[in-house]
């Protein structure tokens, strides 16, 4: 299948994103590493009037930037840039994202402005207590992950915005990271995936997969997820019930809180 026609832009500076976005708006995507979007346009899932491939910005840096204790992700870092030595839950996240073809184009920014709930990096960013710049031709403003995600693939971008730089943490002393994932073949979607972290007698998890939004849980052990889940409506389609999920999410949930409660210890 071919996309719909398009107009095609190809800016050289941040700036010029912000103009074509103001002057274009909802006609306008933006194209980065494109494992998302170009399969959406062949399949005419979308169909925007111009594409705004920001390949080209001048001076945008590859790798992850360590900033004192911040790791930033500026929009051009792939995914393969990102996927060692960084930080270890994101060392151990990436090995669930796609496959090395898809990493070596995908972008870290381009996942998180996505905002799949079946995707492993939103699930990251919420474990850590990330945060997302957005800017556009009004300005800049810094939102956290709990307030960037609205729903399955819906974000709090306004119209016009673009994320510019993912940040998160880095690795803190003392505390303890893991990742539990089922898929029915590696590199697909997660059915359900966890993300821990393990700090000072507690533990967040964020499963994936198994609703509209990542859902975040604070725990002082796994004791108590299945009261933690009780309400939370699952996901139910033809990968598995609502029912199913539930019970991954209490085995994989408690898998991931033991594993990361070690590696705190």
């Amino acid at each position: 299948m071919k996309p719909p026609p398009f107009a095609y832009h190809r800016p050289e500076s941040r700036a010029a994103v912000d103009r074509l976005l103001a002057d274009h708006g909802d006609e306008a995507k933006i194209l980065a590493g494109g494992q998302s979007l170009i399969p959406i346009l062949n399949m005419r899932l979308s169909a925007p009037a111009r594409l705004i491939d920001i390949n080209g910005l001048e001076g945008e840096p590859g790798a992850p930037v360590r900033d004192d204790d911040v790791l930033r992700f500026a929009p051009l870092v792939r995914h393969a840039a990102a996927e060692r030595g960084w930080h270890p839950l994101l060392d151990e996240a990436m090995t669930y994202v796609g496959h090395p073809a898809i990493r070596s184009r995908g972008t870290v920014v381009g996942s998180i402005a996505h905002a799949d709930p079946a995707a492993e990096l939103p699930a990251a960013l919420l474990a850590l207590d990330g945060q997302v710049r957005c800017r556009s031709a009004a300005g800049t403003r810094t939102l956290p992950a709990s307030e960037f995600f609205l729903g399955a693939l819906e974000t709090a971008l306004a119209p016009g915005e673009w994320v510019e730089e993912v940040s998160v943490p880095a690795a803190a002393d003392g505390a303890g990271y893991a990742v539990e994932e089922f898929a029915r073949r590696h590199g697909d979607y997660a059915i359900c995936g966890v993300m821990a972290v393990a700090r000072r007698g507690s533990v967040r998890l964020v499963h994936f997969g198994v609703a509209s939004l990542p859902v975040v849980t604070e725990l002082a052990d796994a004791d108590a997820l299945p009261d933690a889940l009780r309400d939370v409506e699952m996901t139910e389609d033809l990968h598995g019930s609502a029912r199913y999920r539930h019970h991954l999410a209490e085995v994989l949930g408690a898998r991931a809180a033991e594993r990361a409660f070690k590696a705190a210890a």
